[in-house]
């Protein structure tokens, strides 16, 4: 696996070089969007409505929208000061029961393996989390974003989970349900009944799979090359490039032009004398 970061579990005066990899690999498909006439692929460009133009990207600036629907333009400097500093370390801030941690939290999962001498000092954090049924929270800046993030033992090893922010999650109230119901007794038995047949002593995850993308791999490679269409190929325009000659002679029409226009100096500011 890739390492994706690297540093150290900081907790007290401990420190525990670490190695931080994905846990979790997407097997999504990717769909192309093509134009239907000639199967090329689209392209999808800056577009000003506007000035009614393609914008380049050295043109655009980062702007936050405001309620009133305005937006505040934030240069590149400002956005540059307001990152927060990158750290070589994951702080842990405090310890909790492993059941705390309400799971709508929960959002990326990785890997946590020891550096470079740090299997003991990695063990012991790790064995001692298991003998308390402990989660370590802690929080770290990967790739310019502060993360708060749960540390517990998983396989051997530790799995680091980031987590979603409180005010990230929306709340229920508005949502169009009620636990005032009344319930008839027959009907919760059949209930319970059914939910007792269709239970399973383990939970296994390998028996289910994406039916939809394995349905479509086969398609492909049942159809090989049937169906397979190459994309139009677009050349570039072509461009006359102008010959040294003329070239020169542009270059000294505009010194004419420029010696000819007539320009209009700023006064230079002169610093007051102190009196």
């Amino acid at each position: 696996m890739k390492i994706i970061w690297k540093g150290s579990i900081a907790f007290g005066l401990v420190s525990i070089p670490i190695r931080l990899y994905s846990a979790v690999e997407s097997h999504a498909l990717g769909f192309t969007l093509l134009h239907e006439t000639c199967k090329t692929p689209l392209e999808y460009r800056r577009w000003c409505p506007h000035c009614k133009k393609e914008v380049k990207w050295d043109q655009t600036v980062k702007g936050m929208k405001k309620p009133d629907g305005k937006y505040l333009v934030l240069s590149q400097e400002t956005i540059k000061k307001l990152r927060p500093e990158k750290t070589e370390a994951i702080q842990i801030v405090e310890f909790v029961d492993a059941d705390q941690v309400d799971v709508i939290y929960l959002d990326n999962h990785y890997y946590l393996s020891p550096g470079a001498d740090a299997d003991t000092p990695f063990a012991l954090f790790m064995t001692a989390l298991e003998k308390l049924s402990k989660v370590a929270i802690g929080r770290f800046v990967m790739r310019d974003k502060e993360y708060t993030c749960m540390i517990q033992p998983y396989k051997e090893y530790l799995l680091l989970t980031t987590l979603h922010y409180a005010y990230e999650i929306r709340g229920v109230e508005d949502l169009a349900f009620t636990k005032k119901v009344k319930l008839q007794p027959t009907e919760l038995k059949l209930a319970k009944e059914f939910i007792k047949k269709l239970s399973v002593k383990k939970f296994d995850m390998s028996q289910f799979k994406d039916t939809f993308a394995q349905e479509i791999k086969a398609l492909l490679k049942k159809k090989g090359k049937a169906g397979v269409v190459k994309p139009k190929t677009v050349k570039p325009k072509r461009t006359k490039k102008p010959s040294l000659t003329s070239s020169l002679e542009e270059s000294i029409k505009s010194i004419h032009h420029v010696r000819r226009k007539p320009t209009t100096r700023r006064p230079v500011a002169r610093a007051k004398k102190k009196r």
